[in-house]
This record gives C-alpha cells, structure tokens and sequence, in this order.
C-alpha cells in the first residue's frame, strides 16, 4: 500500500461534485493500516498556468477516462488539514460537474487509478451519512455545511467566487 503525505507547499486543486440520485461522488480516504477514515470529491491539482475548469476536466479524464461539463461559479475553499500526521494546505476550487455520455450510471461503484498509481474506489455518498460519529468524514472538513447551506466552516476559510466562472 502506498502512502500518501500531504506536500509541503500550498496546492492549488480542483474538485468536482458529481450528483446522482441525491448522492454525492467520492472517493474513499484510507488511513496508513487500509482502514476508511474519509472521502472526497474527485479531483486534484492544477498545473501552472492551467485554468482550473482545464484542471478539473483534465483529473476526472485521467482519472476515470471520460469527460465532464463543469457548471457554474466555483467554490473558493481553503483547506488546512493534517492527514497522518503531516500537515496540507490546499486552496480549493469546487464546482458542480455532469457526465456526459450517461457514464457509469448503471454502475454503485467506479474502481480507477490515483495519479500516483495507487487503486482507489469511489462511490456514491447520501451527504446525510457522511460526517457522523460512527462512519466516514467528507474531506475537506467544512464542505458538507457548506453543501447544506450553513454558514460555519469550522477551521477552514470558504466563499463562493465567481473568479474564472
């Protein structure tokens, strides 16, 4: 198993928020020993110079092989997270995106490849189970409250922008 550590940089990120059914689309966050701590909306980093919808669009085809229509103004969020004990800094960019073609929708679950080359599984998540005692958080901390309306982000800084809408 490979181990993931955050970088000791501030990333720039793009993720997408694919519903189906009320569901959202998430991938599963391991710990060190393989247990499931978490999950995340499907994305990553954006390059220099590349626009984050190209960003965004470019991850879900690396990662899943098909191509997306990202709608609307993003979410601005910054996450401060530590993540096994080393700390993360990202500024997120977070937009609702469509599948198009109907892809995966006969499928619970879609099995694919981390950029690093680490299998990985995502799933769709009813936001009401996410962030409970007793099961899986929705990384980054904050975005369900956010998802639902509220006004609290806990420790992260958030607001909707519409820069590069």
């Amino acid at each position: 198993m490979t181990k993931w550590r955050p970088q000791s940089i501030v990333r720039v990120v793009a993720i997408g928020l694919h519903w189906r059914a009320g569901r959202l689309l998430a991938a599963e966050v391991r710990d060190d020993s393989g247990r499931l701590k978490g999950v995340r909306p499907l994305g990553g980093g954006v390059n220099f110079g590349e626009p984050w919808r190209t960003a965004l669009a470019r991850e879900f085809n690396e990662e899943l092989g098909i191509d997306i229509d990202v709608k609307g103004a993003p979410l601005v969020m910054e996450n401060i997270y530590v993540h096994e004990g080393a700390a993360g800094h990202e500024v997120m960019f977070i937009s609702e995106v469509e599948f198009l073609d109907n892809a995966f929708e006969d499928q619970d679950s879609i099995d694919f490849r981390e950029d690093s080359g680490a299998p990985s599984v995502a799933r769709w998540f009813d936001l009401a189970a996410l962030d409970l005692d007793d099961g899986p958080k929705l990384y980054p901390t904050g975005l369900k409250d956010l998802l639902l309306g509220r006004k609290s982000c806990g420790p992260v800084e958030c607001r909707v922008s519409s820069a590069g809408a």
